[in-house]
């Protein structure tokens, strides 16, 4: 049996991959996941962020990414790679100039419009995980 940590009842915090290539917007988000008790894993691009899912994909419960970044992928073909490769990964867009179904993406993903709300981007990721995770 697996001791339970005090505290929410969560047996380890939830990791989210956030990838955004504005590194204030990325910086801003993880610090304000890591104030709601989420752990975080920052990548800059599409590229960095599939090398951290080819090594540790079982450990994300979430892939947040931006659509629109510089490198060999954007954010619409890592959702893509993600939803084929790992589907058990909830996907979470969020983009000032496409959709998910504007950019491509072909499998389910939550959506979220820039400029977000704060209580609004929280509340999606908190819905997103939770929805993914009842099976």
């Amino acid at each position: 049996m697996n001791s339970m940590p005090k505290g929410n009842g969560q047996a380890t915090a939830r990791l989210i991959l956030v990838v955004e290539d504005d590194q204030t917007i990325l910086e801003f988000l993880c610090e304000i996941l890591q104030e709601e008790g989420f752990d975080v894993e920052p990548r800059e691009s599409a590229d960095a962020a599939l090398e951290f899912l080819e090594q540790s994909a079982g450990d994300v419960d979430l892939l947040l990414t931006d659509i629109t970044m510089p490198g060999m992928l954007n954010g619409a073909d890592l959702a893509n790679v993600t939803g084929d490769r790992w589907p058990q990964i909830p996907l979470l867009i969020m983009s000032g100039y496409e959709t998910p179904e504007s950019a491509g993406i072909k499998h389910h993903a939550s959506f979220i419009a820039k400029p977000w709300a704060l209580g609004q981007m929280l509340d999606l990721v908190e819905s997103t995980v939770k929805n993914h995770s009842v099976h």
